[in-house]
């Protein structure tokens, strides 16, 4: 009887279960179903309004990519679920175009000798096209898997489709890595694409290429994942963040988001960057990255920035702050270029003789690099403190010269904390050379109100610029990726990072 008791009980417990996971599961397509409804609200706003050609054509290729996305994660959420209605007429695939040049791709199974001892007969094939690019020309790949049979046992065997990271889709992970890198490493909008292959013999709507964008994003999300976790497992860490525009409509007019970088430092072997989108420049999406909360867990190691007040919070709950002496640097550079300012001019000599240290030290182990700083760099940095404290004592209140001061002062503990560490930077120059190309590139990038949109390229910026830094051709990798993660099991994913990656023979 006892057993019998436990044993409803345990099935009593797993029903609860599953009805808890069934709920949630529900709440999770109404939520991606409204998204999908706004979005679909936001594309006849941006078509009615009186936007000029190119942001036209920025809004809507992102709403396309969102609601690809946003299908895909429904889809995801639970195959087994409801779907959602799908537009009755929907439109039928056309054949690729027969000038284009063909190769095929034969696929049969390893033996045709049946299970019974027959040699077993082929009676015909399933033929399966997929539209290839290399640049500058487009190519078919016909892939052929042979049916054969038993002619005793009626046994039909058959290779499997091949898995893809989109499912029956017709571009091969070459001509998606190329859209994938040119749009978020080579900074081309999808319409420039559209009309760049339309000229190689191939016209792919742009609706279609944000489609394509839309679901890669979603399936690259779990290596991004993962590299944020892999990142946070190093005690010292470069953050820095920079504007980006963002365009709604209905309000006609964009207002300024924010790209946030984190980075390991060059001493670290570990190569990688992570970006993070944000629809502001408050400190909390620092704190919600590096996972800080009021009861103090989170991420407690050494953060390089900028001195940006947002840093602030994450100080208090335990991180330690690192400046960056590149950016006192700079303004005594500033006092000198523009007034040739004797205090900038000074200053900048014993700046100059710190950065002489750090680049003859550049290649050494950490407890050397701290010890010739102990020896070479603290001297000229407590003669500089010790200058800088009497000149601040004669200078005008409120003058450029006094504010320049103030600011190292200010900072003075965290700008000179290198010294006595030989993991950490002079100054967080690595990370805004590896935040600079979203500086060029944001002129094409209008986030159509949307945060998935941005939250998206950061991610594929992520992947693209970790490999870039980490000697890796970026588009060789996201080829490479695309190839392998759809057989990829989910506890071997961290294989495919950037820094880990090694490419298939």
């Amino acid at each position: 009887m006892r057993a019998l008791m436990a044993e409803i009980a345990h099935k009593e417990e797993l029903i609860e279960q599953h009805r808890r996971e069934a709920v949630l599961k529900q709440a999770t397509i109404e939520k991606l179903t409204h998204e999908m409804a706004v979005l679909k609200r936001l594309k006849f706003a941006a078509q009615s309004e009186a936007f000029n050609a190119e942001q036209r054509s920025l809004i809507e290729e992102t709403i396309d990519t969102d609601v690809a996305a946003v299908a895909k994660e429904i889809e995801n959420v639970d195959l087994g679920a409801k779907e959602p209605a799908q537009d009755k007429k929907k439109p039928k695939r056309q054949p690729l175009p027969p000038h284009l040049p063909r190769r095929e791709i034969h696929h049969e199974p390893e033996s045709t000798t049946c299970r019974c001892g027959c040699a077993m007969k082929r009676i015909g094939q399933d033929v399966a096209e997929k539209l290839d690019y290399q640049p500058g020309v487009f190519s078919v790949e016909r892939h052929i898997r042979g049916k054969w049979v038993c002619s005793r046992c009626e046994t039909l065997v058959q290779v499997p489709v091949a898995p893809h990271i989109i499912d029956k889709g017709i571009p091969t992970t070459s001509l998606l890595a190329q859209v994938l890198v040119a749009k978020f490493l080579d900074h081309l909008p999808l319409y420039r694409q559209e009309y760049i292959f339309q000229r190689a013999g191939m016209a792919i709507s742009r609706s279609t290429l944000a489609t394509w964008v839309g679901e890669c994003g979603v399936q690259l999300q779990p290596l991004v994942d993962a590299l944020a976790a892999e990142l946070l497992k190093h005690d010292v860490l470069h953050a820095d963040e920079t504007p980006v525009a963002m365009l709604k409509p209905g309000l006609k007019k964009t207002h300024r988001a924010y790209i946030w970088s984190y980075a390991t430092t060059s001493f670290n072997p570990v190569k990688a960057v992570v970006y993070d989108f944000a629809e502001s420049r408050g400190g909390k999406h620092a704190r919600r990255f590096l996972g800080l909360d009021d009861e103090g867990n989170g991420w407690k190691g050494r953060l390089v920035t900028d001195g940006f007040n947002g840093y602030g919070a994450c100080h208090k709950l335990g991180v330690t702050e690192v400046a960056c002496n590149a950016h006192s640097r700079r303004r005594y550079h500033q006092l000198w270029i523009h007034h040739k300012s004797a205090v900038g001019e000074q200053a900048l000599k014993f700046y100059k003789e710190l950065y002489d240290v750090e680049r003859r030290i550049q290649d050494l182990k950490p407890h050397e690099r701290q010890a010739v700083r102990q020896k070479s760099s603290r001297p000229v940095a407590d003669a500089m403190h010790q200058w800088l404290t009497q000149q601040r004592q004669v200078v005008t209140d409120g003058s450029a010269t006094a504010k320049a001061i103030n600011y190292t002062l200010k900072r003075w503990t965290a700008l000179t904390k290198y010294i006595d560490d030989g993991d950490l930077p002079i100054d967080s120059n690595w990370v805004e050379n590896q935040i600079r190309p979203i500086a060029l590139g944001r002129a094409n990038w209008l986030f159509a109100g949307s945060l998935r949109a941005g939250q998206r390229a950061a991610a594929i910026m992520t992947l693209v610029h970790s490999a870039r830094i980490n000697g890796h051709d970026p588009y060789a990798y996201i080829k490479d990726v695309l190839d392998r993660l759809p057989t990829q099991p989910a506890s071997r994913v961290a294989e495919l990072l950037p820094h880990r990656w090694q490419p298939r023979s």
